[in-house]
């Protein structure tokens, strides 16, 4: 306990000093000093030639150290401070021959900074506490410092890794060696962040000796990934498995082994850990930025022996956009690491956070143009009854029916009823909504996938996500959507938590089997879960949220090959997947957004996110007096029977005690009792001791009346049973399609990219080979030749990659009927020079125009005589027809190539056609491409 005379400067020095012994040094007098009683000693106003330093500190007995100590209200002002205790870290010291000092550091006891001179450019930084005399021991030993080493790492081989990867860790390593603390590395979802991340963890280990590195998550489904991720990695210049080479440990208790390298953890297990609290494995299930409620003082995270601010080197902090602020960002400030943040979707907070150091910028929209991942396109279904909501006139009986155990009775209204479209699906049921929408889905995916045809004629149902807003929400839905589409059970399931199935398998299957072909989900969406066959997304629930929208999106922006997409899921695939369908039942893509932040009040939070955040250790004023008000209005609602169920769950407490131990856990009036009651037991021992016991004795306080809620079984409980009160199922009124299509916008941007590609073809006809002869060749003598049309879709992909031709295309599609599918892109650039050169009034595929002229000319030429061809001599055409529809043209020297050479090459032509042939090629040539 301090004085109450102490000066500002002894205040500061006995912080100082408890900080010390906290971190393992022992505190000596300069009259008493004893350099044997241990590792590391600290000598106050120890003499130099130029004066008393505050604090000397030894290591083995050799000098190795100074802090500077200062007043706290000298804190603002400290780097000035640095010129002082660099002078006394180069003076000599009484007694000794000492080389200058390394280690120096400026202290209030409250604001701490750190300089190691022993780096290049020696920079001071803010640190916690201070740091272990081991520490220093181990810091000794080595050649160079970690700052040092890191101007050891060799260039990057760029073998296997994408460009946006090299570009990411190239301007990672090159913020290291200039020692930015922080830096942000934004890259889309889907173009293999975490794959980036162990790949520069790998080097920092391997070339920078770097000694532990933790990777940081925020939810335990996100923590497995990467676990699994690093068990599969293998570098390019070694190949062994990651896992063979570094121990990788992912915590899942408060237990942290220290002989690993890399370790990976949530947010919130390194904050109950650092804060030596337990932690039930279900507070890790969601993001706890999502739970509404943050205190407005965080409980402050202490010094852990186990865990020293140096026992890591690194953090990378995954989806870091999400859960770095207000109570968890104190997990980062603990640690003296170099801070990565790894994001989709950065927001101003998060560029703030990082120091505005964003060392790689790869964004969906050059993810896309790259083609790392897929474009979508939006397709809107609004019914009356979501944009207007509705009436049910009094006296009309309706189901009601409770929310958790769905168990339905009937009841007269006893007045009018008036909804909201944003109440449906909470307080109001309407069916004939969900099956207008579900039904318009339907009907419109076999136009949306014009070419998912099984061999029986039968429509195949692409891999289709519906995000809900409720679990009972999500059961109307996959009832629904079984009936509509006359399919069984395993056609369309739930993936959440709360599902009867293990969540993951019901994922894998959704991710690797034919069936479900439809799966619902209600909270598992921004886990970063990898679905590559998903091609549609329908919202049934908004979301206000910007980085959680973009990614629920980035469930559908993976890219997946043919051959991928036929093997997993859906066989009648024919290309690639090259964009997704967004269908907005809710109005999503209209709706604010808003960066999304952690409120500061607890009005209008779920209890279901006051309970998780008192487990996760959030035991504030405000928070534990919010759950007691909670606990106050239930113990009302609830009948007998409910609350015997609680107090079984609550070991034997009955509500209204509960609430007492809550309410009293930050009472002033027990505090003072309870502080009158330490000092009295404990007179006459340390002040230090007595302040100890005082603080241990109102954290017990706090932990008594909480401990109740480490159980998820009764959180899960509270909450279930608040959903007992009912639903109204509008059976009455029936709901109607007000407005369906592709987006308007969409429209837009497909009409501004025909205008662009219509622009680029007109500027550069003079200047390319192939538009020069097709614009300059009589009308029935424009041909191409497969040099030609390639040289030039090359020169548009590399000056203009947004214009694409399959891009295009798919522009022109939204506007327009087209004729045929793109087969590939150099067929797609023909179709859309022949319909901007006006040869072609719809957009038409190429080898449909072939096809069309080849019908044409054999029927002029039976005109005269019937059956001017032999079949033998029809089955040659028809693949000399073919192969113009692929090469644009045909010539002898083709007949060496496939088809041709299996079938007898030029000379079989000969065989057939005689002196005919060479004209028969020439003519081909011509009307083919006419």
């Amino acid at each position: 306990m301090t004085m109450v005379n102490q000066n500002p400067e002894q205040i500061a020095r006995d912080n100082i000093d408890k900080q010390l012994i906290a971190c393992g040094w022992i505190i000596q007098d300069k009259k008493k000093f004893n350099l044997a009683a241990g590792l590391g000693i600290a000598i106050r106003e120890y003499q130099t030639d130029i004066g008393p330093a505050d604090y000397v500190l030894f290591v083995d007995k050799k000098p190795i150290g100074i802090i500077e100590a200062k007043r706290e209200e000298e804190g603002v002002r400290l780097t000035t401070v640095e010129e002082q205790s660099s002078q006394y870290a180069n003076a000599k010291l009484r007694l000794l021959n000492n080389d200058p000092l390394p280690f120096v550091y400026e202290s209030t006891g409250e604001v701490t900074r750190f300089t190691d001179y022993r780096d290049p450019k020696p920079r001071s930084r803010n640190v916690f506490t201070f740091h272990r005399p081991e520490t220093f021991v181990q810091w000794l030993s080595q050649e160079k410092t970690l700052r040092g080493r890191l101007h050891d790492l060799p260039s990057l081989p760029e073998e296997g890794l994408r460009d946006c990867q090299v570009t990411a860790i190239t301007n990672l390593e090159k913020s290291f060696k200039d020692q930015r603390p922080k830096a942000l590395i934004q890259m889309a979802t889907g173009s293999g962040k975490t794959f980036t991340a162990i790949t520069f963890i790998y080097r920092l280990l391997k070339f920078a000796k770097a000694k532990r590195i933790l990777f940081l998550v925020d939810t335990k489904n996100l923590g497995e990934q990467a676990e699994s991720e690093f068990r599969a990695f293998t570098a390019n210049d070694d190949n062994r498995l990651f896992t063979e080479l570094y121990g990788v440990t992912r915590l899942s208790s408060s237990f942290i082994p220290n002989d690993s390298q890399v370790y990976i953890s949530t947010i919130q297990r390194m904050y109950s850990i650092l804060k030596e609290t337990e932690l039930d494995e279900s507070a890790e299930e969601e993001n706890p930025n999502e739970m509404a409620f943050q205190a407005k003082e965080p409980i402050p995270v202490g010094y852990n022996e186990k865990v020293p601010i140096e026992f890591f080197d690194f953090v990378v902090i995954d989806e870091c956009h999400r859960s770095i602020y207000n109570l968890w960002k104190q997990v980062l400030d603990y640690f003296d690491v170099f801070q990565i943040g790894l994001t989709a979707t950065p927001d101003n907070r998060t560029f703030g956070y990082f120091n505005q150091n964003l060392v790689c910028d790869y964004g969906y929209e050059k993810a896309v143009v790259d083609g790392v991942l897929v474009p979508y396109n939006v397709f809107t279904i609004e019914t009356e009854i979501t944009k207007n909501g509705s009436v049910i006139t009094l006296g009309e009986k309706v189901d009601k029916r409770e929310r958790l155990t769905r168990k339905k009775f009937w009841e007269a209204l006893d007045e009018d009823e008036v909804y909201s479209g944003k109440q449906l699906d909470k307080d109001i049921v309407n069916p004939s909504t969900i099956r207008t929408i579900i039904r318009a889905t339907k009907e419109n995916l076999p136009a949306m996938f014009p070419d998912r045809l099984d061999s029986s004629g039968n429509f195949e149902v692409p891999k289709l996500l519906i995000f809900a807003k409720t679990d009972s929400h999500a059961e109307d839905i996959i009832d629904i959507v079984r009936e509509e589409f006359g399919e069984e059970n395993k056609f369309c399931k739930k993936i959440t938590y709360r599902s009867e199935e293990d969540p993951k398998s019901v994922l894998q299957q959704f991710r690797n089997d034919y069936y479900p072909r439809i799966a619902v989900t209600v909270d598992m969406i921004a886990t970063g879960t990898d679905i590559r066959p998903l091609e549609v997304l329908l919202f049934m629930r908004d979301v206000k949220s910007r980085s959680y929208y973009e990614q629920m999106k980035g469930r559908g922006t993976r890219t997946c090959s043919v051959e991928e997409l036929k093997a997993k899921g859906t066989p009648t695939a024919k290309y690639s997947k090259d964009h997704f369908v967004i269908i907005d039942a809710i109005g999503v893509e209209q709706s604010q957004k808003t960066d999304s932040r952690p409120l500061e009040k607890a009005p209008g939070v779920s209890l279901k996110d006051v309970l998780q955040s008192v487990a996760m250790g959030n035991t504030s004023e405000d928070m534990l007096t919010t759950l007691a008000n909670r606990l106050i209005r239930l113990d009302q609602q609830l009948k007998d029977k409910d609350k015997t169920a609680f107090s079984e769950k609550a070991n034997g407490l009955t509500i209204k005690e509960i609430v007492k131990k809550l309410l009293q856990a930050h009472d002033p009036d027990v505090i003072e009792s309870t502080k009158y009651k330490v000092q009295s037991t404990m007179r006459g021992m340390a002040p230090m001791e007595i302040e100890k016991a005082i603080d241990k004795a109102k954290q017990e306080l706090i932990d008594d009346a909480v401990a109740v809620f480490n159980s998820p079984d009764l959180r899960d409980f509270i909450v279930d049973i608040r959903k007992k009160y009912d639903q109204i199922i509008d059976i009455v009124n029936i709901d109607t399609i007000t407005n369906i299509g592709w987006v308007k916008d969409k429209e837009e941007s497909s009409a501004a990219l025909i205008g662009d590609f219509t622009a680029w073809i007109a500027t550069h006809k003079d200047e390319i080979t192939a538009l020069q002869i097709f614009y300059a060749q009589d009308y029935r003598h424009r041909t191409f030749t497969y040099k030609m049309i390639k040289d030039l879709c090359e020169k548009l992909k590399t000056e203009k990659p947004v214009l694409a031709p399959l891009a295009v295309w798919k522009a022109y599609e939204q506007l327009e009927k087209t004729n045929g599918s793109a087969k590939n892109e150099l067929i797609a650039l023909v179709s859309l020079i022949r319909k901007v050169a006006g040869i072609d009034n719809t957009l038409t595929a190429y080898d449909k125009t072939v096809d069309k002229n080849f019908q044409e000319w054999i029927f002029k030429k039976n005109a005269g005589q019937h059956n001017a061809f032999t079949e033998a001599q029809m089955q040659w055409l028809r693949m000399m027809k073919d192969y113009v529809a692929n090469s644009f043209s045909i010539d002898k020297d083709d007949f060496d190539l496939s088809p041709f050479n299996a079938e007898g090459g030029l000379s079989k032509m000969w065989q057939l056609f005689g002196e005919e042939t060479d004209s028969i090629i020439n003519e081909l040539n011509e009307v083919l491409a006419a």
